[in-house]
């Protein structure tokens, strides 16, 4: 009897163990802790941060998304399309990066940014770029383009910005 209830302990403690599901974590990436979940492992490339060193970021105007959306606007695309004409042209690493106001919770912009950066990323596919070349990062309210608040402030942070990797 004793030996039946010990088996049953072991077998009931077993499955009880296998059942609980772990909580996915984040992944982070760079030194200033860039939030990258988009972008599959394969295509990362290593080393890369949008703002270090080895990024050139303001070669191209930031693509401006309105507010709560990571729809890209008609007017906006015309942006994206003349990246895409650029990029035909060169073989480099593309980060797009994904901000947001100030508005809402931080796991939310985060969130909201890597959709915008995402957005952006498929255009450019469609447009003919390689995904290889393209990853995204999301800062969400982290690194304002204007720190003021208000609509004026809040439409210049609601944006996707684009790095070449040198």
């Amino acid at each position: 009897m004793k030996q039946i209830f010990f088996s049953l302990l072991v077998v009931i403690l077993s499955i009880g163990s296998f059942g609980c599901a772990k909580k996915k974590e984040p992944q982070y990436a760079g030194v200033d802790g860039d939030f990258i979940n988009a972008t599959p492992l394969s295509e990362r490339v290593e080393g890369t941060n949008f703002y270090g060193e080895n990024v050139h970021r303001g070669q191209y105007p930031p693509i401006y998304f309105r507010f709560d959306s990571f729809t890209i606007a008609e007017a906006e695309l015309e942006k994206v399309r003349r990246l895409a004409a650029d990029l035909k042209r060169s073989s480099q690493m593309v980060i797009v990066a994904g901000f947001t106001d100030s508005r809402g919770t931080e796991e939310y912009n985060r969130a909201l940014g890597e959709r915008r950066a995402n957005a952006v990323r498929q255009a450019l596919i469609r447009l003919g770029i390689k995904s290889e070349r393209l990853q995204t990062v999301s800062f969400g309210m982290e690194r304002p383009a204007d720190p003021g608040s208000g609509e004026a402030a809040w439409a210049k942070n609601r944006r996707a910005e684009i790095g070449l990797v040198k």
